[in-house]
């Protein structure tokens, strides 16, 4: 058995100019972090002894006797693609610590781990823009979805990232570097909360990228706040400037398709900026599903009592990419040092380099918790 952990992921700026319709035009960029909030794949060969070929766990169980019969869309192309056939039954579960389709890159981590998971299973081993170009090439050319392609880089490589994507198609990544402290006052000024529906980000991006011709203007300039926001993050100036470029460029997001938003989730949006909030965004392709706030420290008891009705997430800025936790086989560590597959010249910073944050996420969770109950 082998089991792949690949962490969800915020985005900041930049997100719709990482979809190929357009960077390979007018090139993009997006900064993104990666979070403690995981998608969870186990994967091993099926014993003969049942009467069924391979059985997957997601939302549903299935039990077929061929791969062609599997029902979700991901696992089925992902073992065609990575070289399965039903020579050998395959079990799949999953679980994940965030509802599908709520925003947070779930789709491809679960793609990431998948592909991490399932070359695992056949003895190989890939590098992190290896790993995340495979990921891009089961949903994009596969699937035939309308996705970007920062999911699969942030999911990939983990840690707190600016990924500048280029018209000859090569994609940069670059970690932020910023003191220990003061990451740590952006980790704690951020609150997620959850609107509870869920939607298919495809199919609202589907109308986005349709508009791209229209909205040039407005992606260009949410391709430039990526720089803004670094600079922020990188002077001694009040983060409370990257929470009002946070508010900025969900007021341009929203600008982009009338099926962003909707009176619900503006509604939500008003009454956090009602309660303390500086700036936010809903996460993802619109429509539902997780919201991202800054939130002052002084003012998150009165937000936190005034949203209620959400559920509030704690979580920590995480370091890591996809990674294989488990492993019976062979004694080889799959998980050892892997070659960093970056394309330019950008390297991925080790871990020792980033500041730890896990004490900093458990002081924030033992405080959003006491300030909910």
């Amino acid at each position: 058995m082998i089991i792949s952990r690949t962490p969800y992921r915020l985005s900041f700026f930049g997100g719709g100019t990482d979809f190929p319709e357009w960077y390979l035009r007018e090139e993009g960029a997006v900064l993104s972090v990666t979070i403690d909030k995981y998608c969870y794949l186990s994967c091993r060969h099926l014993p003969p002894f049942f009467n069924i070929k391979h059985r997957i766990v997601w939302s549903h169980i299935e039990t077929v006797s061929s791969i062609s019969e599997i029902l979700h869309p991901a696992v089925r192309e992902g073992l065609r693609f990575l070289g399965f056939d039903d020579s050998q039954g395959v079990e799949i579960q999953h679980q994940g610590d965030l509802p599908a389709r709520s925003g947070i890159g779930s789709s491809s981590s679960f793609s990431v781990g998948l592909v991490k998971a399932l070359t695992g299973m056949k003895g190989g081993m890939l590098g992190k823009m290896e790993l995340a170009r495979q990921a891009m090439t089961l949903e994009q050319d596969i699937l035939k979805e309308t996705v970007g392609s920062q999911d699969q880089i942030a999911a990939a490589f983990g840690g707190f990232n600016c990924i500048r994507f280029l018209r000859d198609g090569q994609i940069q990544v670059e970690p932020v570097t910023l003191s220990s402290g003061r990451v740590a006052e952006l980790e704690q000024s951020l609150i997620l909360l959850y609107t509870g529906t869920g939607r298919f980000g495809s199919e609202i991006s589907k109308n986005v990228t349709k508009n791209f011709p229209m909205r040039s203007a407005e992606l260009s300039e949410m391709r430039g706040m990526v720089d803004k926001g670094l600079s922020i993050l990188s002077g001694e100036g009040s983060l409370d400037e990257f929470g009002r470029l946070l508010h900025k460029s969900w007021m341009l997001k929203r600008s982009l398709s009338n099926e962003i938003s909707n009176a619900t989730i503006d509604e939500i949006y008003q009454q956090a900026l009602d309660n303390g909030a500086i700036g936010g965004k809903l996460s993802g392709a619109g429509g539902s599903g997780f919201m991202l706030f800054y939130v002052p420290i002084p003012m998150q008891a009165q937000f936190l009592w005034a949203m209620t009705p959400y559920i509030c997430v704690p979580f920590a800025f995480t370091q890591s990419g996809s990674s294989i936790i488990y492993y019976d086989g062979p004694d080889q560590m799959l998980n050892g040092a892997e070659p960093s597959g970056i394309e330019g010249p950008y390297q991925k910073l080790g871990e020792r380099d980033l500041p730890s944050l896990k004490a900093n996420g458990r002081a924030k969770e033992k405080t959003l918790v006491g300030n909910r109950a």
